[in-house]
């Protein structure tokens, strides 16, 4: 490949184009420590199952089919449960775990209840089913979402749902409120 020679008329506008140049004296660069870049939190990882207590009873008797289920934490009052069954305080969000399987609807539970809990809802929807095509007439899902609610550190109460909204093939769930959101008084209930 040939070199290429510029005329003095290239040369002149280049040097007019780049202007007046140094010699540089060095070639190190100081680090400037004003410019580090600033640390960032690491992500917590969080523990889904670590919200189930494993002191709390197991031993509850299995739900058929049409069996109504009703759970409140030790120290609340009855009649928030009867608000809960009323629709008293109103419903934050929904899932629907029916026809899936027992460990997938816990993983899937855990991260909705968890993400529920995490942005302030109070009162949630869960659909589980009545259990139909479960041998001998036991519905898996149901007696497991009865025993994982009662054993969730989160849930204050829960009841199956009034017919329009699932019957007993769903509950409403009411969660204690985060600790962002504890600002709020309990006394609203």
């Amino acid at each position: 490949m040939a070199k290429k020679t510029l005329t003095s008329e290239d040369r002149d506008l280049f040097r007019q184009t780049i202007g007046k140049v140094h010699a540089v004296n060095s070639d190190k660069v100081l680090l400037n420590i004003d410019n580090k870049p600033k640390p960032y939190p690491r992500p917590l990882i969080i523990d889904i199952n670590g919200h189930l207590m494993d002191s709390a009873t197991t031993d509850i008797e299995k739900v058929g089919l049409e069996d109504t289920l009703s759970f409140i934490a030790p120290g609340l009052q009855n009649n928030i449960l009867k608000k809960l069954r009323r629709g008293f305080f109103g419903l934050d969000a929904e899932i629907d775990l029916h026809g899936l399987t027992s460990n997938a609807a816990k993983q899937q539970l855990l991260h909705f209840m968890h993400d529920c809990v995490d942005t302030g809802c109070r009162c949630i929807h869960i659909v589980h089913g009545k259990g139909y095509r479960s041998a001998d007439n036991h519905p898996v899902l149901k007696n497991n979402i009865n025993l994982w609610l009662r054993q969730h550190k989160d849930v204050q109460a829960f009841c199956s749902a009034p017919p329009k909204d699932g019957g007993t093939g769903a509950v409403f769930v009411l969660l204690q409120l985060g600790e962002k959101y504890s600002h709020y008084s309990e006394s609203e209930l």
